[in-house]
């Protein structure tokens, strides 16, 4: 995992006395709401609905046992006991008080974190596989290469003031976990015919008002130009990228409007200019960043334990989560484990300060004091050996992280909604509870099988609804709150948006909506059938018509 030098620990210490700084003129009235505003977002302050929120960066995921701890104190300190982890892979304080802000900063700078470019027309986190460097399909290790992202874009004097926020992930494996087709820039990790590694790069992808699916720029780069490639990109969606409209203002339009065949072209251009010049990666500067990723201290252990293997098959609950829960290593004896934070009445992505105080006495007891942030907003041991996981999995009930549905339909992906967000146009929590509790039967829910359900509060996306395999997206109707429903979406190489079945639904119906949905399924699906590819096969329509059916014969 990556550390801090001299350097960068300079640049957080500043940030945070620059911050203090500003945050005690605004509060003596020095500086007016306007003026304030640019210096909040800054530093990852929003104003929400009942109070300030902070968006702490969590770069491509990665957290290590002491800064979990810290964000445990800061819950228990200056919030109310708990933190929300989102789908960008960072976390939210939703009940800070202003004054009181720069001290957490100053908390987190301690243990090599901050609030730095998580708002604002800039360069965002980027994202990766929550499995990055332990995945059994893995072709290369992204994480160095999103850390030389993130150092490249931090602070860009050139991508400040971007038209819109910008957001880039990466993946290194022959599945794509990392949602690349939907985002501003997607970065796959590539070999050309001599075996040589590169990247293919995406660009135009992205959800919100207008959702695209990323087209394909260039096939393949040489690793060595990554940088430079990703300047000419940001160069040229500064030039061109709308300014005058917000909501036309993300690359994704440019792209769209320009043709991908277009805009690579102009890439291409401006990247004459850059090619080989000092953003060319050296192989020194891609070694001093490896370094930090290097395996920790495996054993040499044989592929499965007998301790492992027996409770597999003398024990349904565990056989259960270990099914959901635990995904293949790529060294033989050992596995990584997904934390849910997904337990029928909760809220997605919330865990009590207790939970992370907990997860990382787990994580230093199991998986080398590191731990994994999913966009799916929940936690992961990544090196867990495998004659641990029952020892993990009894620990793992005791704090409420055993739930064994990842994956399945109540490992609901879901945002804050209009409970805490002011852009919201309604409640997403209340909506992913009824659903959890209504479908809160595991042996129903394993007979499913994988199913992806995002919540939205608004066309924002934040909870990823185009993407879900079901979407449920909140809408203001005259005032009151109602819920679109959508079907198909998916993530993956083969990214596609979900298509709304109709007119929007009362909150109270939204359970039955569902319940109405799946039986379709369970009806109509053949042997081994998934849920979205039934969705392929059929269409919306025998979907639409149950629904509505039974719509018109309850009113």
């Amino acid at each position: 995992m990556y550390v801090y030098d001299d350097y960068d620990q300079a640049i957080v210490d500043q940030r945070v006395a620059q911050f203090r700084d500003q945050t005690r003129r605004y509060l003596a009235g020095q500086l007016s709401d306007d003026e304030f505003r640019p210096l909040r977002l800054q530093n990852g302050l929003y104003i929400q609905r009942h109070a300030p929120m902070l968006r702490v960066a969590i770069p491509y995921g990665h957290l290590r046992a002491d800064q979990l701890r810290t964000l445990a104190r800061i819950a228990r300190d200056y919030d109310r006991g708990y933190a929300h982890f989102t789908t960008r892979q960072n976390v939210q304080f939703n009940w800070p008080a202003l004054e009181k802000v720069p001290d957490i900063l100053a908390e987190l700078a301690k243990v090599q974190m901050h609030a730095i470019q998580t708002s604002g027309n800039c360069i965002r986190n980027t994202t990766t596989d929550q499995f990055a460097g332990v995945a059994h399909d893995e072709l290369l290790d992204p994480r160095p290469w999103c850390e030389l992202i993130r150092q490249w874009s931090t602070f860009h004097p050139e991508f400040a003031f971007l038209p819109r926020k910008f957001k880039i992930a990466v993946s290194g494996s022959v599945e794509d976990r990392a949602a690349t087709l939907v985002h501003d820039i997607g970065i796959h990790m590539v070999r050309d015919a001599a075996g040589e590694v590169g990247f293919r790069i995406l660009v135009g992808g992205g959800l919100g008002r207008t959702p695209m699916v990323g087209a394909v720029i260039r096939d393949f780069l040489p690793r060595q130009h990554l940088l430079s490639y990703l300047d000419a990109i940001l160069r040229v969606y500064n030039r061109y990228g709308r300014r005058d409209n917000k909501y036309k203002a993300r690359i994704k339009i440019l792209v769209k409007a320009m043709t991908p065949a277009a805009f690579a072209a102009k890439v291409e251009a401006e990247w004459d200019h850059l090619r080989d010049g000092p953003a060319t990666l050296t192989e020194a500067e891609i070694a001093r960043v490896a370094v930090a990723f290097t395996d920790p201290i495996y054993e040499n252990l044989p592929d499965s334990s007998p301790e492992y293997s027996n409770l597999l098959r003398e024990n349904k609950s565990f056989s259960r989560w270990a099914e959901r829960n635990v995904f293949r290593h790529k060294r033989p004896g050992y596995a990584a484990v997904t934390l849910s934070l997904k337990a029928t009445g909760r809220a997605p992505g919330d865990a009590q300060a207790e939970q992370l105080d907990a997860a990382a006495e787990l994580a230093e007891r199991y998986s080398f004091g590191e731990l994994r942030v999913s966009h799916e907003q929940n936690l992961i041991l990544a090196d867990v050996r495998q004659r641990d996981l029952p020892a993990l999995w009894e620990a793992a009930k005791q704090h409420g992280f055993a739930t064994p549905n990842i994956g399945l339909l109540t490992d609901i992906v879901c945002c804050p909604g209009g409970d805490f967000c002011s852009l919201a146009n309604a409640k997403s929590i209340p909506i992913a509870e009824a659903i959890q509790q209504r479908f809160d039967d595991l042996d129903y829910l394993f007979d499913l099988g994988e199913i992806d359900l995002n919540i939205s509060g608004c066309m924002n996306s934040c909870g990823h609804h185009h993407v879900g395999h079901i979407g449920i997206l909140g809408v203001d109707k005259n005032g009151s709150e109602w819920y679109q429903v959508s079907l198909g979406g998916r993530q993956g190489h083969q990214a596609s948006l979900g298509k709304v079945i109709g007119p929007s639904f009362a909150q109270d119906d939204m359970p039955e909506v569902i319940s109405q949905i799946i039986s379709v399924y369970v009806e109509q699906r053949q042997p081994g059938e998934r849920f979205v590819e039934l969705v392929d096969r059929l269409g919306i329509e025998p979907f639409k018509s149950r629904v509505y059916a039974k719509e018109r014969a309850h009113g």
